[in-house]
């Protein structure tokens, strides 16, 4: 059975709830905005390309079953943006549901507008446009990983590649494939992948609980680190390339994403090994100059703390818990790789700029 974060089909959406593995695999039904929200937040679902989809999608069964107004497309529009700006309170950080947001917004709008337009016809093509995301996201997805391959095997022209990755980046993260996962799986499929070290991804263990599980389950060979034997690793382990993930890139390439994340690119740096970013154009967000303008999430302090219940932690200790953190772009020596291929931090703007992104 393929692994999927993400089930619809017309007026049928589930999640596979994250929190709950690898120890049950279990799907439940979202019935609408305010569920997708809730499961948004709590990270039952999580990985910004599946954030955005969730979203989306949950407006869209929200529409298929009738909510909203049924005879005027100008309130429509202002129904379905006022059930957007509510889902972008779940989680600030990561940006890629804020631009599907905007980009179904500005859709709504010109639909809206068309002659002879009907509140049935809006409602229909918004769906439509919703659906469309999930195979976009796929596809981009794929890209993404044989731009990731192609350039990595650049640099490794003969024998197997060795990786390290951080977090989740596969298809728990997204509507398939994946992003850096994404090239770990476009490396096996070329024959080229030696093993890929995932860490543990303190303190939520998205790496030990969602990656080993999903590397496991296709048969990809992979091992298991602490946080804290990423840079060990570099030096004894024989890792060629980092690969991570972004929740938001801002225009000069600063990458926000899980926390342990900047302190792997100064390990790498300082190692000499290349240090890749994977992610696709929404994850991109050329309107903030650098990474100090990009919204950090705080959780929690007993996300820390606690374990499943039971306390790990001194009873009474002060917490500091970001979600995630800041790499800059002077440290992302391989290069952002997006669906349209692999940029150099300095050149990504541009890239954006010529494809309508900016």
């Amino acid at each position: 059975m393929s692994l999927e974060a993400i089930r619809y089909r017309r007026g049928s959406l589930s999640i596979l709830n994250q929190l709950l593995l690898p120890e049950q695999l279990r799907y439940e039904r979202v019935d609408g905005v305010e569920r997708a929200w809730e499961a948004i937040r709590a990270m039952e679902v999580r990985g910004a390309p599946a954030i955005a989809l969730v979203g989306c999608l949950s407006l869209a069964l929200e529409l298929e079953a009738g909510a909203g107004p049924a005879e005027d497309a100008a309130a429509l529009e202002a129904f379905v943006g006022e059930r957007l700006r509510f889902l972008l309170t779940a989680r600030p950080t990561a940006v890629n549901l804020c631009r599907e947001a905007q980009r179904l917004l500005a859709f709504v709008r010109r639909s809206a507008q068309s002659p002879g337009v009907t509140a049935q016809g809006l409602r229909e093509s918004i769906i439509e446009h919703v659906e469309g995301l999930l195979r976009k996201d796929r596809e981009d997805n794929r890209s993404i990983g044989a731009h990731g391959a192609r350039h990595i095997l650049q640099r490794v022209p003969e024998g197997g590649v060795t990786l390290l990755t951080h977090c989740n980046t596969g298809t728990l993260a997204t509507a398939g494939y994946g992003t850096a996962l994404g090239i770990v799986r476009a490396l096996q499929e070329r024959g080229r992948l030696a093993r890929v070290f995932c860490t543990e991804t303190r303190p939520y263990n998205q790496g030990g609980r969602l990656t080993a599980f999903e590397l496991l389950h296709e048969r990809v060979p992979a091992t298991l680190i602490a946080d804290s034997a990423a840079a060990a690793a570099m030096r004894d382990r024989g890792v060629q390339a980092v690969v991570v993930g972004a929740d938001r890139v801002a225009a000069n390439g600063d990458t926000a994403n899980k926390i342990g994340t900047y302190q792997l690119a100064v390990a790498a740096r300082h190692h000499g090994v290349p240090f890749y970013v994977a992610a696709p154009s929404s994850s991109c967000d050329p309107a903030l100059p650098d990474g100090a303008a990009i919204p950090i999430e705080e959780r929690p302090g007993r996300e820390l703390t606690h374990l499943q219940g039971r306390c790990l932690a001194a009873p009474g200790i002060d917490v500091w818990n970001p979600a995630f953190d800041v790499t800059p772009h002077d440290l992302i020596t391989g290069g952002i790789v997006t669906e349209w291929g692999v940029f150099a931090p300095g050149e990504l703007r541009r890239a954006l700029a010529e494809r309508g992104g900016e």
